[in-house]
């Protein structure tokens, strides 16, 4: 009989093996017995190895930049080594790029302290605070051993323990992150893959921050991880990082990359999770939903809120509101025809929102923190730093030759403003041909221009081909997502989180998979106590629903009225009674026709046919009509030009 052969196995559990940064990486190898030697390109790592049940586990330090050979009992492993600043598969860093660690408040009050290099890097600073009793805001702990007055908590697995956290401070990416656990330094030892926290439940949720004005070219001075009573005080793990807030980096494949290496940092550091789930709200749901579709493993599941489903789709509705609120300001309608044209709610939702058009804009808002020299103007400095999301995003749309800046995906040819508004007899045809004939579109500068807006056909196909229009159909149709709608519709401010965006990413889900099964939508008042224990049970299910592997009986689609009465029922765009308590509204490109998926940058034409208008269309409109669409207008029905699947997942720029 042969002898038996023991075959050996070496895993990454950091990151992918292509996709170490740092030059460090968590590897377990298989089996345990008998010990083996384990090599780093050719040299002898076997000590920073420890057992760990079956397998050994340790962090392999000392990779070299690029190709490394691990290896052990002839099976080889080959691994890719990136700098810790990155890039590793956003394309080029985007520059100029403003440090800003200086200023960067710690938990103890204290500050990061300047760069170390020209990518932003600074040091790592370890900080331990803890929750006074009588509960009272955190303090730093400064002595071995635990103050008399420190509180304690009560994890999610049963686990009553002083409520001592620690924050770890460091830049990955040019990124300054932090990463929060409970741990006692003053009864346990450091923590590591081998020996984490005691307190850590094992799971690690990963909070993405919103906005997208002043998202570009500088690193962040701040980030304010919420070190909360409901997720840290229960025993979760937190991360974020200053690029993973949209109002820093209004930018999801940078924010995918910055979270790749903060989470690879976070397991280095406690080894890896049970499972990885996000939140976040506004220019957080964007960063989830592209992150989980289209570089599936970093998130297990999600929990957006002020949902959309991405950049493009909103920017959509704030260059329509920026045209109509000129459009209106102008024009002789009522209240109630601009809102029939407009389809929001609340008109506000167009002149409250109609400023962020300016993200299209390379001189609108750039961060304070950019020097004016630096900055972009279209006759003193061309070649300055262009505060748009193309420009910021140029590694994917690429430049146009003919200007040097990146290619720009905003287009209105062909769409009929108001049409719906002229078929229910809200608006006349006169008014209908007055809107478009001078609704007017945007230059490449994105200034108001009076000719409608052509897109650039190679910034349409990279949208599509990339990511950059969520599809829906790669990571996200398989991991579990709970939206969590604050109403926003009917605000007097007005708001662009409106609940259509919800239905769009619902219905994008629908036509991409077939079916909605794990997706979950609750709708509720935006703030308050309500709001409040939405997100706890929202929290509670998420956790549930990765644990178990399956969805909680439970979680089902719902809305909470003002008062905490849940009301379950399937969320749908009209009907039904959470709809009379929180109407759905359309937006303008809904309004003309579009679908609601609302994921056509630019509509195919179609000839003008007479049948498609109200009888009252005198011949001389039809005219009319013709001259204000001379190539045709928007066929819905098909799908927008350079529509197609993305190319994959984990693509590299």
């Amino acid at each position: 009989m042969l002898p038996f052969v023991l075959a050996f196995q070496i895993l990454t559990l950091s990151s992918a093996p292509d996709r170490v940064t740092g030059g460090d990486v968590l590897v377990r190898v298989f089996p345990a017995d008998p010990r083996p030697v384990i090599l780093l390109n050719g040299r002898d790592v076997s000590a920073q190895f420890r057992p760990s049940g079956r397998s050994l586990l340790g962090l392999v330090t000392g990779l070299r930049l690029g190709q490394n050979s691990l290896s052990t009992g002839g099976y080889q492993l080959s691994l890719v080594n990136h700098p810790a600043a990155g890039p590793v598969f956003s394309g080029p860093h985007e520059q100029p790029f403003i440090c800003e660690s200086a200023g960067f408040p710690l938990p103890d009050g204290g500050l990061l302290g300047p760069p170390l290099d020209d990518d932003c890097s600074a040091r790592t600073v370890v900080t331990y605070i803890y929750r006074p009793k009588p509960y009272g805001p955190f303090k730093p702990l400064t002595t071995p051993k635990l103050p008399e007055d420190v509180a304690t908590t009560t994890t999610s697995l049963g686990r009553t323990v002083p409520y001592v956290v620690r924050v770890e401070t460091g830049t990955r990416n040019r990124a300054i992150y932090q990463t929060a656990v409970l741990h006692d330094p003053t009864s346990e030892p450091d923590p590591s893959p081998v020996v984490p926290p005691k307190a850590w439940n094992q799971r690690l949720l990963y909070t993405f921050g919103g906005g997208c004005t002043t998202g570009w070219f500088h690193q962040g001075a701040s980030l304010n991880l919420p070190v909360s009573d409901d997720i840290v005080g229960r025993g979760y793990a937190e991360a974020a990082s200053t690029l993973n807030v949209f109002g820093t980096n209004c930018q999801d494949l940078t924010a995918a990359e910055t979270m790749m290496m903060v989470k690879e940092r976070f397991i280095e550091s406690y080894g890896p999770p049970l499972f990885t789930f996000g939140r976040g709200g506004s220019g957080g749901s964007y960063q989830q939903l592209q992150i989980a579709d289209n570089y599936p493993g970093l998130l297990d599941g999600i929990i957006p809120s002020a949902t959309f489903p991405e950049v493009l789709e909103t920017t959509q509705f704030l260059v329509d509101a920026q045209l109509l609120d000129g459009y209106f300001a102008r024009a002789v309608l009522t209240e109630e025809q601009k809102r029939a044209i407009a389809g929001v709610g609340a008109l506000k939702n167009i002149s409250g929102t109609a400023g962020g058009a300016g993200r299209i804009n390379p001189e609108k808002f750039c961060p304070p923190s950019l020097p004016v020299e630096l900055r972009y103007h279209p006759t003193q400095n061309r070649s300055g730093a262009r505060c748009d999301i193309f420009d910021h995003n140029v590694n994917v749309y690429g430049r146009d030759p003919l200007t040097g800046f990146a290619r720009r995906a905003i287009d209105n040819v062909g769409v009929q403003y108001g049409l719906g508004a002229l078929n229910s007899g809200a608006i006349t045809a006169a008014q209908f041909l007055d809107l478009n004939e001078k609704i007017g579109g945007y230059d490449n500068d994105g200034n108001l221009v009076p000719t409608r807006a052509v897109a650039d056909p190679l910034a349409l196909r990279a949208a599509y081909q990339t990511g950059r229009i969520t599809h829906t159909g790669l990571g996200l149709a398989r991991i579990p997502i709970l939206d969590v709608r604050g109403y926003l519709d009917l605000t007097d401010r007005g708001d662009v989180h409106l609940k259509y965006h919800s239905y769009a990413l619902r219905e994008r889900l629908r036509v991409a998979n077939g079916n909605t099964a794990n997706y979950v939508m609750i709708t509720a008042p935006n703030q308050g106590p309500v709001a409040n224990s939405v997100a706890a049970f929202g929290m509670a299910k998420m956790d549930e629903w990765l644990t178990k592997g399956t969805k909680p009986v439970d979680l089902v689609d719902a809305c909470h009225t003002p008062a905490g009465e849940r009301i379950v029922e399937t969320q749908t765009f009209s009907g039904g009674r959470c709809n009379q308590l929180y109407p759905t509204f359309p937006p303008p490109r809904m309004v003309a026709g579009g679908p609601l998926t609302n994921n056509i940058l630019k509509c195919q034409l179609q000839p003008i046919d007479a049948a498609d208008y109200p009888a009252t269309f005198s011949a001389a409109d039809r005219r009319h009509l013709a001259t204000i669409f001379p190539d045709g207008v928007c066929d819905w029905r098909k799908p927008g030009v350079e529509q197609q699947k993305p190319l994959g997942t984990w693509l590299r720029y």
